[in-house]
């Protein structure tokens, strides 16, 4: 099985037709129709449902798309990193983070390389921390943004000058909106949404002094845009990051931090042993350049 046939497969699967594969292929449909076969056979696998007016994946079918859309991005990548000039410094960076205000902090290293290199380009993945260290761990990705701890057995880290502060997201006309800090004992009868992430971390419930189990967590979310959308309707009370929803102006929502204050540590996070290609080398530099100057002028 070579990158080629998987790049056939992906085809069908995208345009559930032979025919349009095979001209968006610029082939002819015999020789992809046996390719596929072939693959078929050696993976001793049926990938393909073949209807009258469409081809559908079976089971196998989507985890093989799953893994060759992985294997493919990966090797676009690392053919342009080859193909790179030793010259001038360009190429593509890509990085996955959660929901954090200090992005910006990534966003300015970036703006500072991008002055002195302005052919390297940036691809920004958004996700939990789960789903960031996946793609980090099958290379798909350069650097993770991590919010809390990470696996610093698996993973060199530069931890970054500032953190981020925990609270409650609410509606302004909400009992808890009154106080200036939200305790723990607060929200023990109040119905919560915790992102995913949230959910099983130690230490937020540490802070809570309660068990999961007695908590009542009506519902979990990835993007706080969404969850910011049921607290407007006052479905409940939204643990979270300071800085990530508009509470100022006309906004019906207002944040109030933790007592005792519940800051996130955060890190930018890549493989051990990894070898950077030089557009990723560079931004890791500016990063430290970027956390020294902010770690002296605090």
């Amino acid at each position: 099985m070579d990158i080629r046939v998987l790049q056939y497969f992906l085809a069908v699967a995208r345009e559930e037709s032979i025919t349009k594969a095979a001209e968006a292929l610029r082939m002819t449909q015999p020789p992809l129709s046996r390719q596929l076969k072939d693959l078929e056979e050696e993976l001793g696998k049926q990938l393909f449902i073949r209807g009258s007016k469409k081809i559908t994946l079976t089971e196998d079918g989507i985890l093989l798309r799953k893994r060759a859309e992985e294997l493919v991005d990966l090797m676009e990548k690392t053919k342009m990193e080859l193909t790179s000039s030793s010259e001038n410094i360009n190429g593509d960076i890509y990085i996955g983070c959660g929901e954090t205000e200090s992005i910006s902090f990534l966003a300015q290293a970036a703006w500072d390389l991008q002055k002195k290199h302005p052919l390297i380009h940036y691809h920004i993945y958004s996700g939990d921390a789960e789903r960031v260290t996946e793609k980090l761990d099958k290379g798909l990705i350069d650097f993770g943004l991590l919010v809390g701890e990470a696996d610093m057995n698996k993973y060199d880290y530069l931890k970054l000058p500032q953190k981020d502060l925990w609270g409650v997201l609410m509606r302004k006309d909400s009992p808890l909106a009154e106080k200036e800090v939200i305790f723990a004992e607060d929200l023990w009868d109040k119905p919560l949404i915790v992102s995913h992430q949230t959910s099983i971390n130690a230490e937020m419930f540490h802070w809570l002094k309660t068990d999961i189990s007695k908590l009542n967590i009506v519902a979990t979310y990835d993007l706080i845009y969404n969850a910011a959308q049921f607290v407007k309707k006052g479905f409940g009370y939204v643990i979270a990051l300071d800085k990530l929803i508009n509470t100022s102006g006309d906004s019906n929502l207002c944040f109030k931090p933790l007592s005792p204050t519940l800051e996130a540590e955060l890190c930018i996070v890549w493989k051990k042993h990894q070898v950077l290609s030089r557009a990723s080398s560079a931004f890791l530099q500016q990063l430290k350049a970027d956390t020294l100057k902010k770690n002296v002028s605090c």
